[in-house]
Parts: C-alpha cells; sequence; structure tokens
C-alpha cells in the first residue's frame, strides 16, 4: 500500500517495528527455555554426582547415570546452536534500531522529502531480511491487533478525561478487550449517593463492581 504522508509512513513504521519487537520477544523467550534446561539438567548433574561420593554409590548403573546427563546436556546445546538463536536476536535488534531511527526522523518531520523516503525502503528492506513471509504476517497481525487495541482505549482515555471535566459520569474498563477467554471487566460509576462495595454475578463469568463513590474507592484502596 503506498503512504502519501508522513503520518502513514509513521503509522506503518510504528506497526512494523513492534512486529519486530514481538517476533524478538518470542524467539528470546524460546532461547531461554534451552539455557534453563541446560542449566536445571547440570545441576541435577552435579547433584547427582556429589550424592554418590559421598553415599559411596559404585555399581555399574549408578555410574552410567552422569553420562547419560552429560549426553542429554550436549544434545540440548547442539539443538541450541544449531537454532542459531543469537545471530536471529542479534539481526532483530538491529532490524529495530534502524526502524527506531527512521520513526523518530518522521516524527520530526512535517512532510515527506527524498531522505524520509530512502531511510522508510530502507527500512522495509531490513525488515523484509529479518523474517520469512509466514512469520512477518503473523507478527504483523499480532501487531496491528495490538496497536489498533492502543488506539481505542487512548480514545476511551480522553473522551472519559472530558466527561470528569464536566462532571458526567464514566464508565471504565480494565480489561484486554483482545482476549475474550479472559475478558472479566470492572466497571466503576461515580455517583452523588454513597453505596456499599460488592460484586454481581454475570452469566458472561463478568465480575461487574457496583456504583461507589469516588471517595469509597479511595478509602478501599487504601
Amino acid at each position: 500500500m503506498e503512504k502519501n504522508t508522513i503520518s502513514e509512513i509513521s503509522n506503518d513504521l510504528k506497526a512494523k517495528r513492534d512486529a519486530l519487537m514481538l517476533c524478538h520477544s518470542e524467539l528470546k523467550a524460546e532461547s531461554d527455555q534451552y539455557a534453563k534446561a541446560i542449566i536445571l539438567l547440570s545441576l541435577l548433574t552435579g547433584g547427582f554426582e556429589s550424592c554418590k561420593i559421598k553415599l559411596g554409590w559404585n555399581s555399574n548403573e549408578v555410574a552410567l547415570v552422569p553420562i547419560i546427563m552429560s549426553s542429554v546436556i550436549a544434545s540440548v546445546s547442539a539443538l541450541m546452536k544449531f537454532r542459531d538463536f543469537n545471530t536471529k536476536l542479534e539481526v532483530l535488534v538491529q532490524s529495530i534500531s534502524l526502524l527506531t531511527n527512521t520513526l523518530t526522523k518522521c516524527r520530526n518531520h512535517t512532510e515527506i522529502d527524498h531522505d524520509i523516503m530512502v531511510e522508510y525502503y530502507n527500512s522495509l528492506e531490513k525488515l523484509e531480511q529479518s523474517m520469512y513471509p509466514h512469520l512477518r504476517r503473523r507478527f504483523l497481525m499480532m501487531s496491528h491487533k495490538n496497536l489498533l487495541g492502543i488506539y481505542k482505549k487512548e480514545q476511551e482515555y480522553f473522551e472519559n478525561i472530558k466527561k470528569v471535566n464536566n462532571g458526567e459520569k464514566i464508565n471504565i474498563s480494565f480489561t484486554d478487550d483482545s482476549d475474550s477467554s479472559d475478558n472479566e471487566s470492572i466497571k466503576k460509576t461515580k455517583s452523588d449517593d454513597a453505596e456499599d462495595i460488592g460484586y454481581t454475578p454475570h452469566t458472561s463469568t463478568e465480575n461487574v463492581l457496583d456504583t461507589i463513590t469516588e471517595e469509597e474507592l479511595i478509602k478501599a484502596t487504601l
């Protein structure tokens, strides 16, 4: 899709930068799982060796356990090296840095010029080199959904600020609408009449906070 304004380029870069960060986060978590497994297996092997020496376990079966454990550790380490996490993470970090730098320059400009377009195209090329197409599609979908959720919450926030300034009642939801499985909404309504705090059960497993005053809410949080 062609971008004709600096705002469109900024929004596009923001979404793509977030997609790279989501990919980096997932890859980093997977790498950490391998590292934790190696640490745990190494600790178990060391503990078993200490117990064997202290308790005088000298049977052939016991002697095979450290060998098996060492083989497992070596296999996990080889698999981790084969996955080449460090190189992939480094490429993603470089891409995130480039897109962030380009996004910062776009925010400091009001109009599109030649330099902005050159850096924008360089950022797109770096993005395409950092992730395979199927990964790019998946993480871009996640990024777009996340950004739309942020914009929606920001819009609700400023609308509620206007209502508060005008002395109107507001309804605030503290849940993440993107996760329907954990959708438990809490509504707070400012009222002149003081009422006790209670929870009303709903058929959709939501917990709704009864109407309370702002003064009672402050006391409850303290």
